[in-house]
């Protein structure tokens, strides 16, 4: 199936600094769900641009064919770290069309909330 754009933007991305509880379960994040409709693995890379600095990335990963996947920001590690308690935004760009939605957990206070959209498709134009 061909379903999905091979680029998408997240313009809101914001890992709380705290959480109620250390299970992963309850700690704040943010994630990238990615679903892949495709006969064949998806390679996607995710650049995270910021207000006050470099844009960092970009992170790779393999959603494999027919599954979904869902990636923590916070779990993300190379090339560095996404830092807590900071406004980013992130592209995500895969070689075969993916369909992603961005969620985010805040377990900050004990009344949870949790926000979900899905991410907008930008497949067209060109990224510098």
């Amino acid at each position: 199936m061909n379903i999905g754009h091979k680029r998408w933007v997240i313009a809101d991305g914001y890992i709380p600094p705290d959480s109620t509880g250390s299970s992963r379960e309850l700690v704040s994040h943010d994630a990238m769900c990615i679903l892949n409709c495709n006969a064949q693995n998806a390679h996607v890379e995710v650049t995270l641009y910021f207000s006050d600095r470099e844009p960092v990335g970009p992170y790779h990963f393999v959603v494999n064919a027919s599954r979904t996947k869902h990636v923590r920001f916070n779990e993300l590690m190379d090339p560095e770290p996404v830092p807590h308690n900071t406004d980013y935004a992130s592209v995500i760009e895969a070689d075969i069309p993916i369909v992603v939605q961005h969620t985010r957990l805040d377990s900050r206070q004990s009344a949870l909330a949790l926000m979900t959209t899905v991410a907008y498709p930008a497949s067209t134009g060109s990224l510098p």
